[in-house]
């Protein structure tokens, strides 16, 4: 670890079947979780709480939301019985002003934008878990800014992690591509790299890139990598796990504040498949 201050990370997510598997990604998510020191709390960024407002949750026992269809009986009876907490909620609508940011005390929860990778790194779901939703209405130096008012937080033992995707294009998934990506999808993956690894900040700027209409057509995957992104400013990210999934998404991961070993996944296997049959939508992973 490079300094006292918590550590943060992004985790690309993928395909909520990935909560349930083992594969080099979820294993990753258990090196990082094994590595960090114990948060006192967790703040979750997440791609699926995609709203008109800024809100954290607020309430003291969150519910697994599976908002999904389409999948296994299996995945939809997972739980992920973390506690919330009130104090980090206020704390975060403190620290964040003049943002205005709603305490929702019963609409949302814990969605699997966030259960799907906690249950791997936190697997004894004992440290409490809020989430912070991100508003449509903002552009993305809104969101960046937010994520560099957050930073404070990671003086006080709150692990702050964004959950979502670098290249997310349902609309263009292969299955006949398990493990690769198209052309497109890592030209703007490792381009993204380039700029996390240096100058994070910058991924705030990528929409001007050619093949980004195609890796990012819809901004709520993009948004919590922002997040981090402004926690960072000019500290470099470190990547955690790269690859892609079905052609169109990118599962890298990257931490900021700290370097986790994740040679012995090296060779794992890939990203978990969909159902056969699966419908693709926005509304899914």
């Amino acid at each position: 670890m490079t300094h006292s201050r918590m550590p943060a990370a992004f985790l690309g997510h993928g395909n909520p079947m990935n909560a349930l598997e083992h594969n080099k990604y979820t294993e990753a998510w258990r090196i990082f979780g094994a590595s960090v020191p114990r948060p006192r709390a967790i703040l979750v960024v997440s791609a699926h709480w995609y709203t008109n407002a800024t809100a954290v949750t607020a309430m003291p026992r969150p519910r697994t939301i599976h908002d999904f269809y389409g999948f296994p009986q299996e995945l939809f009876d997972v739980q992920y019985p973390a506690p919330g907490s009130t104090d980090l909620a206020e704390q975060v609508a403190d620290v964040v002003r003049p943002t205005w940011v709603g305490q929702d005390i019963d609409s949302w929860g814990i969605d699997h934008g966030t259960w799907s990778v906690l249950m791997h790194a936190f697997p004894d779901a004992s440290i409490p878990v809020v989430q912070l939703s991100l508003n449509a209405f903002k552009d993305f130096d809104h969101h960046l800014e937010l994520g560099r008012r957050l930073g404070v937080l990671r003086d006080h033992g709150v692990l702050i992690i964004g959950s979502g995707n670098v290249v997310h294009n349902l609309r263009a998934v292969d299955h006949r591509r398990p493990d690769t990506g198209y052309d497109w999808a890592t030209r703007f993956d490792e381009f993204a790299r380039e700029n996390l690894e240096t100058t994070p900040t910058e991924v705030a700027s990528l929409d001007g890139h050619p093949d980004f209409g195609k890796a990012v057509p819809t901004p709520d995957h993009y948004l919590p990598l922002l997040y981090i992104a402004g926690l960072a400013g000019d500290e470099p990210l470190n990547l955690l796990v790269d690859g892609h999934a079905a052609g169109s998404i990118s599962m890298a991961a990257y931490t900021l504040g700290m370097v986790c070993d994740t040679t012995p996944t090296a060779g794992a296997g890939p990203a978990a498949r969909l159902p056969d049959g699966f419908p693709v939508t926005d509304s899914n992973l």
